[in-house]
């Protein structure tokens, strides 16, 4: 049986799924967190989630599905290559992990139907993204409908960073009151380091310009 009261969080530690989160808290009686090693480079970010989703007093579990990182080549997987700075004119930046979203969502379904939830959030966002297409709107409402009809369930699939850019995504961190905790300790850089990051990596750029907007909106 579904518990209309509980949601099950795609959880990586970032700024975007660390805000989401606390959303879930704020709009659900109870919230699980699920986390993925996926093959990639900075584990680290699975160790922020956990202490995070501590912190939060949130059920936390972690499961490894490697083989997405073995499937293709991409900068975040393979130490071997260099990390697009920008995107491409005619593709996609490098840091795109295909299917990544579609392995951890359909994953995070299959989780969730054992433990009664049909609530699923995700921090994807179409208005501020690197051109991934599993951040698309549009993947998410098919997916959706695909996970119901896999499953014969009725999973809802929430997305509230969907049409928000990053300052509005900071102004939600701090309408939430944990705008410090995001800041300070979660990992969005793609070189692995925790809170503001490298500062020149394409997510700390866009990350850093978010914020930069957000104060100067306060």
């Amino acid at each position: 049986m579904m518990n209309k009261d509980t949601a099950l969080v795609v959880f990586s530690g970032g700024q975007d799924s660390t805000t989401c989160l606390f959303w879930a808290k704020r709009e659900f009686k109870k919230v699980y967190a699920l986390s993925f090693l996926y093959g990639q480079k900075h584990q680290k970010e699975v160790e922020l989630a956990k202490e995070i989703a501590r912190k939060a007093d949130v059920a936390f579990e972690v499961k490894d599905v490697s083989f997405i990182g073995q499937l293709g080549h991409n900068s975040l997987t393979d130490a071997s290559m260099t990390m697009d700075k920008e995107k491409p004119a005619d593709s996609f930046p490098n840091t795109f992990v295909p299917g990544r979203n579609l392995f951890f969502l359909s994953i995070a379904a299959v989780y969730a139907r054992e433990h009664g939830i049909n609530h699923l959030v995700t921090g994807v966002s179409q208005t501020d993204f690197s051109g991934y297409p599993d951040c698309r709107d549009a993947f998410i409402k098919s997916l959706n409908v695909t996970l119901n009809l896999a499953m014969d369930e009725q999973f809802v699939l929430h997305t509230p960073l969907m049409w928000r850019d990053k300052a509005e995504t900071w102004a939600l961190a701090d309408e939430l009151g944990i705008l410090e905790l995001i800041r300070n300790e979660t990992l969005t850089c793609y070189n692995g380091i925790p809170g503001d990051g490298c500062g020149c990596c394409p997510a700390c750029q866009l990350r850093r310009e978010g914020l930069e907007k957000f104060l100067a909106m306060k």
